[in-house]
């Protein structure tokens, strides 16, 4: 018998660590299986189902005092990823099978009890950890190797069944190179089109400045009057991803468990709208053991709907500020603290009040329960929201007579034409878009004449607005300048972008 080794990986949010498995089998005393390192419950029934697995493939399980120590040892491991490294390893340490293709190679894979080798989550951020700690090679099971090929620069090779990977390392048979033949995931031409939306000019013009510059949007309206169906089209008007973007996505959709089996790099932004009733951890991110990306995350680079803002309640929405602030969700436990990207555009859709009538003055809720109400939205989180709009009531159905409204495709190519601007002018500095770019540096290297930014000042003077929602102006009325061609905004502009957060609108 000998001390052999394999390597896994342990994931810490989209972050991974080598994870060296090591393999003791001794001769003498009780037969044992012993695993050390700081396993979780997951990892410790895999003690269990290796065993079976190995049987139940014609193997012979070594009937001695088996010990396998997975390093660092202070590093927590979840999960049941580590199955088919843990059996390889047993196998390798008893002699079973020879031990030369398993250096430089990564093993990820859960065991069934016949030796099927089931998809785990997070397969493609441990793949990015494991070509970056210097691994060669990796297998994966067969059902993964869709996501995993989305990894350049390592050999990756897909297994079904524990069969093939001890056929594989007796050098008898090769693995899978190819995966699952899988239909291809639908267009993004059958997104919703924005030309499905009748009247409302402010709210359209809302959401296209919104799109072109990345900001947050607030819309405060009646029920039935198109605040869902237009939040539902923002991302139709958003580019597709960059490179770097697809990849953050693909990979925080991997840790979920929501990425298909015929994976493919996400380019389409993502939508996200949770229900109401969601709960802290759902929204922010959380669970047992190590947390799991919440709705925040899920929508990175993408849009993230709350409807029904109100109802949410004050705790999970004040929960929001620090990811729309920073653009990261930090998840502090026992064993460490975990960090997603989260940043997103926010859309809050909301009724005026209670009773929400079609129109305003068939309202029957006091004066005190309306303001209970909209107080649920906290000046500290409004003042995040770049732009706030007041939803009108339809008031005919009939269009004969007027312009019909403009599709998806055509508002798509104004904010194609303004974000390309934007990043013509901030891609030196590293930001991709008007909403990235601090506030000091809108102040100083980028400042404005003060006869532009004289309504913004005298704002500040009356405390109309704060420090905070004067930077945001800033950074609206650029895209309103980019929107119109221009090169820096007017005092038009800077007008236009403050009445944008004119607290009327809620």
């Amino acid at each position: 018998m000998a001390l052999r080794k394999t390597w896994a990986v342990a994931l810490f949010g989209l972050d991974g660590v080598l994870v060296e498995i090591e393999s003791d089998v001794r001769a003498g005393g009780l037969p044992a299986l012993n695993l050390l390192g700081l396993p979780d419950t997951a990892l410790q029934e895999a003690k269990n189902r290796i065993k079976a697995a190995v049987q139940n493939c014609g193997e012979q399980w070594p009937e001695r005092c088996v010990t396998l120590a997975l390093s660092p040892a202070s590093v927590p491991k979840t999960g049941t990823s580590y199955d088919l490294a843990l059996a390889c390893a047993v196998l390798a340490g008893a002699e079973l099978v020879p031990p030369h293709r398993l250096e430089g190679t990564v093993l990820f894979g859960e065991l069934a009890l016949d030796g099927r080798i089931r998809q785990v989550r997070g397969l493609l951020p441990a793949l990015l950890a494991a070509r970056g700690q210097g691994m060669r090679r990796a297998v994966v099971p067969r059902a993964g190797l869709a996501e995993a090929h989305l990894v350049a620069g390592l050999d990756v090779l897909g297994a079904e069944h524990l069969r093939e990977v001890t056929a594989w390392l007796r050098e008898l048979d090769d693995l899978h190179r190819e995966p699952v033949p899988r239909p291809e995931p639908e267009p993004r031409g059958n997104a919703p089109d924005l030309a499905d939306v009748f009247g409302q000019p402010e709210a359209r013009w809302a959401l296209e400045v919104a799109a072109a510059g990345g900001h947050h949007l607030l819309m405060v309206g009646p029920p039935g009057t198109g605040k869902t169906m237009l939040a539902r089209r923002l991302c139709g008007l958003l580019p597709e991803l960059t490179d770097q973007e697809a990849l953050e996505v693909t990979a925080l959709r991997s840790v979920a468990g929501e990425l298909p089996e015929a994976a493919s790099l996400v380019r389409a932004p993502p939508f996200v709208a949770p229900h109401a009733s969601l709960s802290v951890p759902a929204l922010i991110g959380g669970g047992t053991g190590w947390a799991r990306p919440g709705a925040v995350s899920r929508a990175h680079r993408g849009v993230l709907l709350l409807d029904e803002a109100c109802e949410l309640g004050p705790k999970r929405l004040e929960a929001l500020r620090t990811a729309l602030e920073e653009g990261e969700v930090r998840l502090a436990r026992r064993d460490g603290t975990l960090r997603y990207p989260s940043r997103f555009q926010l859309v809050l859709a909301t009724n005026p009040c209670p009773c929400a009538p079609a129109r305003d003055i068939d309202c029957q809720c006091a004066p005190q329960a309306r303001r209970r109400y909209l107080g649920k939205l906290s000046g500290p989180l409004l003042d995040r929201v770049d732009l706030r709009v007041r939803m009108r009531p339809i008031t005919a159905m009939n269009a004969v007579g007027l312009a019909p409204p403009e599709s998806s495709a055509v508002v798509r190519t104004r904010v194609a034409e303004a974000r390309a601007a934007a990043i013509d002018r901030w891609s030196p500095h590293g930001w991709q878009s008007n909403t990235d770019v601090p506030g000091p540096v809108l102040r100083r290297e980028y400042a404005l004449p003060p006869a532009t930014t004289a309504l913004l000042d005298r704002g500040l003077e009356v405390g109309a607005i704060t420090a905070r929602g004067a930077d945001r102006c800033l950074r609206v009325a650029w895209t309103l300048a980019d929107l119109d061609g221009a090169t820096t905004p007017t005092n038009e502009h800077v007008a236009a972008a403050l009445e944008f957060r004119d607290r009327r609108a809620t």
